[in-house]
């Protein structure tokens, strides 16, 4: 005779019983957003991290990563903040690169304990940069006149539509030099020995396919998430730990409205301004 509604109950024992291993996924740039869609920040990826340590019976924390990089202090924050969790719950972490994890998003790559890729994953690109334009003689042809007001002689350092200053790229160069050392700083605290190439190589901002990268010590094997927790925690079942969706798009099914795309257009083009003198990993 069948025991029915025992046995689900048994099932549904038995399951939360069960080890876990919780997954969360990074994807995109780092920092703010674009148009249409924020970045990772430390503030908005704070709520999976506390529940993907917080996974009752976790056994390892899988952090998926899919990221060109972004803004320096926001990797840093969020690298961190991993550390932070993985040692108070006494939790291993595995990060898996799928596309990309370049920049930044290897130097959260870098907080795990173990580092896999996908034989074409694109790694590495540990670098800055800054990119802008040089916009003063278009001004000039136009007839335009740009009148820039600042307290301090430097406020407007390498400004879009003012000529280029010697000491100005003299800076740049130094603070760029401050943030690769920080990130070289980074890897080579987490990756240690495991380290294989000149540095001249490992830290010239070049990017590794993943096989490459596993050569040089930027990883350490090539493999899929599914397939290395099955061998790892063959007992363990994946708990996917979402993001929880704004009220807006919960209450209209994911639509966006005309207001947020104009809001978004116009914190877009604010991002994009500002990021002309920008530096970023990535």
């Amino acid at each position: 005779m069948s025991r029915g509604p025992w046995d689900k109950v048994a099932k549904r024992v038995a399951r939360s019983r069960a080890d876990r291993v919780a997954v969360v996924r990074l994807d995109g740039p780092i920092g703010i957003g674009g148009l249409g869609r924020s970045g990772l920040t430390a503030d908005n990826v704070e709520s999976v991290l506390k529940r993907a340590f917080g996974t009752e019976h976790v056994k390892a924390v899988v952090v998926v990563i899919n990221s060109p990089g972004g803004s320096p202090a926001q990797s840093e924050y969020i690298a961190e903040r991993i550390r932070q969790l993985s040692a108070e719950k006494g939790v291993p972490v595995i990060a898996f690169c799928e596309d990309v994890a370049a920049s930044g998003g290897y130097w959260i790559a870098c907080a795990a304990d173990e580092i896999f890729a996908a034989h074409t994953s694109m790694i590495g690109s540990i670098g800055v940069v800054s990119s802008g334009f040089g916009l003063s003689d278009v001004l000039t042809r136009f007839g335009v006149e740009r009148r820039l007001y600042t307290t301090g002689d430097n406020k407007a350092r390498l400004d879009t539509f003012s000529p280029e200053r010697p000491e100005d790229v003299e800076w740049l160069r130094a603070l760029q030099a401050q943030l690769h050392e920080a990130f070289i700083a980074w890897v080579r605290q987490r990756r240690g020995k495991r380290l294989s190439a000149p540095d001249d190589e490992l830290f010239s901002g070049d990017i590794w396919v993943g096989s490459r990268a596993v050569q040089v010590g930027l990883v350490d094997g090539i493999g899929v998430m599914r397939s290395v927790i099955a061998e790892r925690y063959p007992d363990a079942e994946i708990t996917m730990i979402e993001a929880p969706k704004p009220l807006l798009a919960r209450l209209v099914g994911g639509q966006v409205s005309v207001d947020r795309l104009m809001e978004s257009a116009v914190a877009g083009t604010v991002v994009a301004v500002d990021r002309a003198i920008g530096l970023r990993l990535g």
